[in-house]
């Protein structure tokens, strides 16, 4: 008589979730693929939808699509509400129960304020396509009403022209120089408001952008952003943001768009399993991305806590992938009778991020780069990663034209009934 197949319960189908999935595909066991959404969203492209430069069926796929030829996997579309360990089962929003033998969280991360929850509201991040719907309207809106403004109220106007984004990480970064980018395609469509007006200003607590790069690349990076118009404030705290100005600790901005890049939390995973959570809400995992005291548990992506020499590994995307893949692998072997071997190991291929048109930064496999270069090897990675030809074909021609007309298609604002 055969044995009943291992059934293995995945929350999140990011990077982490998706790759675990698939490195699964040929083993016998059940899988449950548990998400919020019905797409896996590419996240780091997520800025493009944003500043109007990308659709959303650029970047985001179905899941149920991406797995179709899966037959091992059912795809699920609800939150998760509890996870019960003494019984191996997880709860749903919707009231559904699954159980499991092994179970892997990769429920990725979501935005932290830091105590200041309440700037949300007048600072969106971005980490889904609804915040980049919400940002894209806040941001053309903007420009709407600097246009209505700029014959009256000439210092409301320059209100609505100005930018401010609080964070210089990649992510801080690129929204920076989008938003740059977008405001200098814009200035011919507009009649009455002075583009000279637009500014942008990117605000960094530490003395560095991407201070996770080496100081050669931080400090082109730096130059290539004020080189567009961008205003680069570093050791700069917000003390305040409210809906029309932001208050730092060296001066007072009149601005109704701020953007928030600063901080990220994890889900609420270490709470489910009952651990004390690490830095920012993260599940410390061991080196075999187990937590301590759940052998049938395996923290992944975002939401774990993962040290590699000594220091906690970034929360980006070839690490989740790299996770998942582990963990799929090494629960297929378990699933066909092996005994796993390895702990995981991150292999950094390097860290790229974009300032702009020919504008990017680059360090792979320890050879940095910069300028037009750095800018081509960081659209080769980001289209290589993105599932689907049809995504990349499309991103490409996007791309490419709004490299030659200097102009971006998806400009449209949809008010919420």
């Amino acid at each position: 008589m055969s044995q009943p197949l291992q059934k293995i319960v995945i929350v999140g189908a990011g990077f982490g979730g998706l790759s675990a999935a698939k490195a699964l595909s040929k083993a016998p066991v059940e899988i449950t693929l548990i998400d919020r959404q019905n797409h896996h969203l590419f996240q780091p492209l997520l800025y493009q939808v944003a500043t109007a430069a990308l659709t959303p069926a650029e970047i985001a796929v179905p899941i149920r699509h991406i797995l179709r030829h899966q037959k091992n996997v059912h795809v699920v579309m609800d939150s998760v509400d509890a996870v019960d360990t003494s019984v191996k089962c997880v709860t749903t929003k919707d009231g559904q129960r699954f159980d499991y033998d092994v179970l892997i969280l990769a429920t990725g991360a979501r935005h932290s304020y830091f105590g200041k929850d309440h700037w949300a509201q007048h600072a969106p991040g971005l980490k889904t396509l609804g915040d980049a719907f919400d940002l894209r309207e806040r941001i053309l809106s903007a420009f709407e009403q600097a246009e209505n403004l700029a014959s009256s109220d000439l210092a409301a106007a320059k209100a609505h022209q100005c930018f401010v984004v609080v964070g210089a990480g990649p992510t801080g970064v690129e929204m920076a120089g989008a938003i740059a980018e977008l405001a200098h395609s814009l200035a011919r469509d507009f009649r009455k408001i002075d583009p000279k007006h637009n500014r942008i200003l990117l605000i960094e607590g530490g003395p560095d952008v991407l201070p996770s790069l080496a100081k050669k690349l931080s400090k082109r990076a730096r130059r290539d952003l004020e080189s567009l118009g961008v205003e680069v404030l570093t050791d700069t705290m917000v003390r305040d943001i409210h809906a029309d100005r932001v208050e730092t600790s060296d001066s007072t901005i009149a601005s109704h768009t701020a953007v928030w890049a600063a901080g990220v939390q994890a889900s609420p995973a270490a709470k489910w399993l009952g651990l004390d959570p690490g830095r920012s809400g993260h599940v410390p995992v061991d080196d075999t991305l187990r937590p301590q005291g759940h052998d049938d548990v395996y923290v992944i992506g975002d939401t774990a806590l993962a040290l590699q020499n000594d220091k906690p590994l970034p929360g980006i995307a070839p690490v989740a992938k790299q996770m998942g893949q582990y963990v799929g692998r090494r629960l297929a072997q378990i699933a066909v009778g092996h005994t796993p071997k390895g702990s995981f190991r991150y292999k950094d291929a390097g860290a790229l991020a974009t300032i702009g048109r020919n504008r990017a930064v680059a360090d792979i496999f320890g050879l940095k780069v910069t300028g037009f270069i750095g800018w081509l090897l960081w659209g080769a990675a980001h289209v290589y990663f993105l599932i689907g030809f049809k995504n990349r074909l499309f991103v490409v021609l996007n791309w490419l034209w709004s490299y030659i007309t200097w102009q971006r298609g998806v400009r449209l604002i949809m008010h919420k009934p």
